[in-house]
């Protein structure tokens, strides 16, 4: 299960997972939720929630704890808790009491969801603090081996403007975290070097869309170079040489970078959405990683999230943190038996 933490405890990787009941698109904020003339798409309920419950199914199978976060009716984003925040330092085999995580500053039509998961992490022993910047958290923020990668681009208002073609308008969606927060998430984690990598199409709207940490120790990176500035790119590439795999324009239009990498006593694994091709998986594969895929397309067409968004990531989980949070039982749903938080 990955080892032990202080004093022998032993320790799993756990999970935030958002509760599906409730997903749909309501502010069709980026470039995938709309279709060609700007209408928002409409999801297939069904298909989403066994969806969701096939990738919770499949991390718990590998040894993940998940922790459901509630549904609630006015937040439908919430299925995406990757933009919840971000845990800091994520890979300390701490009790989480002696972490913090940074809550991240959402879209307007997301911002109902800070609060909600602020107390879901009080009730979990999580302690919380903010950022002043926009910030999305660790969709934007995360490490690369002994370093972290901050993504940012243009913050816009999101809106429709006018242009040549059909249809005579095209929707403006921008990105979702600013350089600014560059200074404060330095500041937050002094003793690594943060590298800012600025992104340049909106339909790759976060950096974990464009860029995927994985291996023994993160220090392989899937990357879409086309999805971010020019002179970032050659610096990555200088920087990570061969542990740089590129990604095809297809693989990355799949989200593939949008993936979640779990490494445990008995080999290093990475959950990829299903449909990526033979030779990623290979590419994955030759550096000793065992690719596993899992079909999540309904949040991906309709919600412009794949699995990495679906996961908010909490680290290692020692015994201990979870006896202080009062953690336990485990809830039947429709198509899965799932953690909660009583």
């Amino acid at each position: 299960m990955g080892g032990t933490g202080e004093a022998g405890t032993a320790v799993q990787r756990a999970v935030l997972m958002g509760d599906p009941t409730h997903f749909s698109i309501r502010g069709g904020g980026n470039p995938h939720t709309r279709t060609r003339w700007g209408r928002r798409k409409r999801v297939d309920r069904q298909r989403a929630i066994e969806q969701w419950h096939g990738l919770a199914r499949t991390l718990e199978r590998y040894g993940v704890a998940v922790f459901v976060v509630p549904a609630a009716a006015e937040c439908p984003g919430l299925v995406y808790p990757a933009n919840a925040g971000v845990l800091y330092p994520l890979e300390a085999r701490w009790p989480v009491s002696r972490k913090s995580f940074y809550l991240a500053n959402l879209l307007p039509t997301r911002a109902a969801e800070q609060p909600i998961y602020a107390e879901f992490l009080r009730r979990l022993g999580v302690p919380t603090a903010r950022l002043c910047a926009a910030f999305e958290g660790e969709a934007d923020f995360f490490p690369v081996g002994d370093r972290y990668l901050f993504t940012h681009g243009r913050i816009e208002r999101q809106r429709f403007v006018p242009r040549l073609g059909v249809p005579p308008y095209r929707r403006v969606y921008g990105f979702r975290s600013e350089i600014a927060a560059l200074g404060e998430l330095a500041g937050m984690a002094m003793d690594v070097e943060v590298l800012p990598v600025e992104l340049v199409n909106e339909a790759y709207y976060h950096g974990d869309t464009v860029l995927c940490s994985w291996g023994p120790g993160r220090r392989f990176l899937l990357a879409y170079l086309d999805g971010i500035e020019r002179r970032a790119a050659a610096r990555l590439c200088a920087i990570l040489g061969d542990d740089l795999v590129t990604l095809s324009a297809a693989d990355a239009a799949l989200y593939a970078a949008n993936s979640y990498a779990l490494t445990r006593e008995d080999g290093a694994y990475l959950f990829m959405p299903e449909g990526v091709s033979e030779r990623l998986q290979a590419q994955v594969r030759e550096r000793g990683v065992t690719p596993v895929l899992v079909d999540v397309s309904e949040f991906l067409r309709k919600g412009g999230g794949s699995i990495k968004c679906m996961i908010g990531d909490l680290g290692p989980w020692t015994e201990t943190g979870a006896a202080d949070a009062e953690l336990g039982f485990r809830q039947r749903r429709r198509y899965a038996s799932i953690y909660q938080v009583g």
